[in-house]
């Protein structure tokens, strides 16, 4: 072996074993769809972003997520097993699978967006969680796809079954997972499933579900977590599991289905048949006080927005993009419509979005206007799940397939330019 061939497969391996660029989890490291790059590059088309490999699977709506040399994704075979699979990111081969019982039918007004699978899974120290559509939390072993642990929420708390399956995608922090779950909040032990504390019940609301997923940060000092359940927006001491603050969120039948955004102290969300808002947390002589800083007519559905910068990119439930500026909720731009869902991803100053229609745009993050810089169909099926950027590799989970894409042109930096949200502080109850 030469010393140059030796040297670049370093190189190489070293990239792939990179936890700084690894995708555990929904919407990426942070939760909050950014990457630590400079540039996608400068264009989408095949000279540029070219394909490695494909797979064909059943379906699911479940976001890959991948660490070092694997990836993972989900999917519902024959209306009846929830399957996950570790694939090589290299070369696509499978590496294991896991099965278990639990597929489920949606309401019939929802049945157009599937019955199969939807939470995305999450990674941590070895080990894999996912939720299957009956209120069920599996924990596998990462490398080996065996079971560690399972909670039935509906067996074990006497919850109903939720109408919608499992939405919420779990957290993973320190020595504990947090999910929405069995129509409350909790906090588990990530090595055996036992429960630390259960907190907000009946938070799913009418249909027994929360569609949104959890954030864990630092406001004011103290640790909390803070979710969105179907009809409420909420703040949960991470230590004890005390309500801290909550505020009614309107919305047409509960969809409220948006991640919390986090920016400074202050926490946007917007809802399906409701408004956009941004809320900004006090502590005063320790009593909580929740104050609207600002809302606005425009209404979010189901993708959670971005933030570069000094504004929020956000997809609407009318199928347009828009661009607010976050500290007063002045809309700068609206697109003309265009897809019915798009997963975002923000690195710099540029946003790639998959659109549900297999389209994936790049576009300049800048408030002057709405300008795609290019666009590419990559996928002849509808692409729901949220697209995972690691390195310089896209991994696109298809309705009924998973592809990966190599971006050639994508420059890596220890720096986003995008507006992080707040940090989680150093001390906790791991």
């Amino acid at each position: 072996m030469s010393t140059f061939f030796y040297s670049c497969l370093i190189v190489l391996l070293s990239a792939i074993t990179d936890t700084n660029s690894d995708w555990p989890q929904w919407r990426g490291p942070k939760r909050n769809g950014q990457v630590p790059m400079t540039s996608f590059g400068p264009n989408l088309d095949e000279s540029n972003l070219v394909r490695l490999w494909h797979v064909d699977l059943g379906p699911s709506y479940s976001g890959p997520i991948v660490v070092g040399d694997l990836v993972y994704t989900t999917e519902t075979r024959d209306e009846k097993y929830e399957i996950v699979y570790a694939f090589n990111r290299q070369t696509g081969e499978k590496v294991w699978e896991a099965k278990w019982e639990g597929a489920m039918k949606v309401p019939f007004f929802a049945r157009r967006n599937g019955d199969w699978i939807r939470s995305t899974p999450a990674y941590d120290d070895g080990l894999l969680y996912v939720a299957g559509m009956k209120d069920v939390l599996v924990c596998l072993d990462a490398r080996k796809g065996t079971e560690v642990w399972k909670l039935d929420f509906p067996t074990r708390f006497r919850s109903p079954n939720p109408d919608f399956g499992f939405v919420c995608s779990p957290l993973v922090d320190g020595n504990h997972v947090y999910v929405q779950a069995g129509a409350a909040v909790f906090k588990l032990n990530k090595r055996d499933g036992n429960v630390i504390w259960k907190s907000a019940e009946d938070a799913g609301g009418m249909w027994g579900s929360a569609f949104s997923s959890p954030m864990l940060v630092e406001i004011h000092g103290v640790r909390q977590l803070v979710v969105q359940t179907r009809a409420e927006l909420m703040g949960i001491d991470d230590h004890s599991g005390k309500i801290l603050w909550r505020k009614e969120i309107p919305s047409f039948r509960g969809m409220n289905i948006l991640t919390p955004t986090i920016v400074n102290n202050q926490i946007f969300t917007s809802s399906y048949g409701g408004q956009s808002f941004m809320f900004e947390l006090d502590l005063l002589e320790g009593v909580w006080q929740i104050k609207e800083k600002w809302q606005n007519n425009i209404q979010g559905y189901m993708s959670s927005p971005v933030v570069v910068g000094d504004s929020i990119y956000l997809h609407l439930r009318n199928k347009r993009f828009c661009c607010l500026d976050w500290k007063s909720g002045r809309e700068n731009w609206r697109s003309a419509p265009s897809a019915e869902y798009a997963s975002l991803v923000a690195s710099g100053n540029q946003i790639l979005s998959l659109n549900h229609d297999g389209k994936l745009l790049l576009i300049k993050a800048t408030p002057e206007g709405f300008e795609v810089e290019a666009e590419r169909t990559i996928s002849g099926q509808e692409t729901w799940a949220h697209l995972a950027v690691s390195g310089n590799q896209l991994f696109i989970r298809e309705l009924k397939g998973l592809a990966v894409y190599e971006l050639k042109s994508a420059q890596e930096s220890p720096d986003s330019q995008a507006e992080a949200p707040a940090k989680s502080s150093k001390k906790s109850d791991r």
